[in-house]
């Protein structure tokens, strides 16, 4: 028997293979859901098509309430108690995903940097060989949306990509759109 004649084949991107190596059981709990004055934004990932994406793992970074970046180490194990401005949930099936956490004050607002408060978010799915990096604003700023330097150079039309849905007690919605109609706006570095 002669072995077949084997041949080149195409490169291959990242994933599905996050929910083996990067979750973790606490990953969502930025702070305990008890925590007086703790919210939850949930949403969902989904393609082009819109549909989910089973298979995503989304990560956010924060300010805390009054601004301040947290700066100590520290994030898989909060104790219940502590907060790293850090969280990460791998989507489920129909590609949901949530967090609980607190509202951001404005980054930099001791500064007069004029930024509103915002969550930063990444994503990772397959078919992307980097994150996807956007941000999540709360609809009662809108006040202050007018003065933040990132969402003035959105374009109007798209802007309401980027600000969560409030639902009734105290959650926020936030969707992510990959790519296709209503794509979330997604930052380049």
């Amino acid at each position: 028997m002669t072995a077949p004649h084997l041949r080149a084949t195409p490169s291959q991107t990242v994933g599905p293979f996050f929910a083996h190596a990067l979750p973790y059981e606490t990953g969502p709990e930025v702070v305990p859901g008890w925590r007086p004055g703790a919210i939850r934004v949930h949403g969902r990932v989904l393609d082009g098509a819109g549909t989910a994406v089973p298979d995503a793992l989304v990560e956010i970074w924060q300010a805390d309430e009054d601004g301040e970046v947290p700066r100590r180490p520290g994030g898989l194990r909060r104790a219940g108690h502590g907060f790293s401005g850090f969280g990460r949930c791998a989507t489920s099936p129909d590609g949901h995903y949530w967090f609980d956490t607190v509202k951001p004050g404005a980054a930099g607002a001791a500064g007069g940097g004029g930024a509103a408060p915002f969550i930063a978010v990444l994503v990772f799915a397959r078919g992307l060989l980097k994150p996807v990096f956007t941000r999540l604003y709360f609809p009662e700023d809108g006040a202050v949306h007018a003065g933040d330097p990132l969402l003035a150079a959105v374009p109007a039309a798209r802007r309401g990509t980027l600000v969560a849905e409030r639902e009734d007690g105290g959650a926020y919605r936030f969707d992510i759109h990959l790519q296709g109609e209503g794509e979330t706006v997604f930052l380049g570095f």
